[in-house]
């Protein structure tokens, strides 16, 4: 299948667990992958993953929560790969404590890289598309956003900012044929989760307790993720925008 031959597709945080699987599930349908992070190594070894099955890929290094990063590696993006039809805001970062617990420090970080660092590409790529008129934009919140999470208050603040930005930005953009939809995980094994069981107690313990609450009963993987992000991205979805869709084996079933 190559629903995204001919398609750059860039994907934030893509050298990480959730952006590195949707980078090389993008890569598998055809697409031209520019893998964008904060650490340039990691966005390179993914990269490099692809080429070396076939796909095209480039890493480009970022850092989302700095304007003139992100200007760069858009205008790198752009000259070397074409311009840009999909955009997957997928790069994040969270500390895990109670938020009478944290300090303004951590929260100007947080605010920075979930929301700030969204805002950013989306005012670096959005242009592009309402002139071409056509382009698909996946953001990746996270159920914290819809329900809360003890521990991720600023967190979950960023990504319900992040899930109502997109809905405005889904109706401002509708008329340049440009959509905005939103996919939250529930708890996945990625190095964030893994952040969030070094701040516990009892790790095992809670990723049973965790397993326990999700019917499907288990914790989400890296790959259970692209599936939603690619059918966003997808001319199947030309008609879908400013939707959430939680992807968390049925722990959150929000109306």
């Amino acid at each position: 299948m190559a629903r995204f031959a001919g398609k750059v597709v860039v994907v934030t945080g893509g050298g990480g667990g959730i952006g590195g699987a949707t980078a090389r599930r993008f890569a598998q349908e055809g697409a031209t992958v520019a893998v964008l992070d904060l650490n340039r190594d990691a966005a390179e070894r993914v990269a490099a993953d692809i080429r070396a099955c076939g796909g095209l890929a480039a890493a480009f290094a970022c850092d989302i929560a700095r304007r003139a990063d992100v200007d760069a590696a858009i205008a790198a993006v752009t000259a070397e790969l074409g311009p840009i039809s999909v955009l997957v805001n997928n790069a994040g970062w969270d500390v895990f404590k109670p938020f009478l617990k944290t300090e303004p420090v951590e929260w100007e970080k947080l605010i920075a890289i979930n929301l700030v660092g969204a805002l950013h590409m989306h005012h670096a790529v959005l242009p592009g598309m309402a002139e071409r008129r056509s382009g698909r934009i996946v953001n990746i919140a996270s159920d914290a956003a819809r329900v809360g999470s003890s521990g991720e208050a600023v967190y979950a603040a960023c990504k319900g900012g992040l899930v109502a930005f997109s809905k405005t930005m889904a109706r401002e953009h509708a008329r340049h044929g440009v959509t905005v939809n939103v996919v939250c995980p529930g708890p996945t094994d990625t190095a964030l989760f893994a952040g969030f069981k070094e701040g516990a107690s009892n790790p095992e313990k809670l990723v049973e307790a965790f397993t326990r609450s999700i019917p499907l009963g288990r914790i989400g993987q890296p790959d259970d993720l692209p599936g939603a992000i690619l059918f966003f991205a997808s001319d199947d979805a030309a008609y879908v925008t400013g939707q959430v869709l939680s992807v968390s084996g049925g722990l959150t079933m929000a109306g």
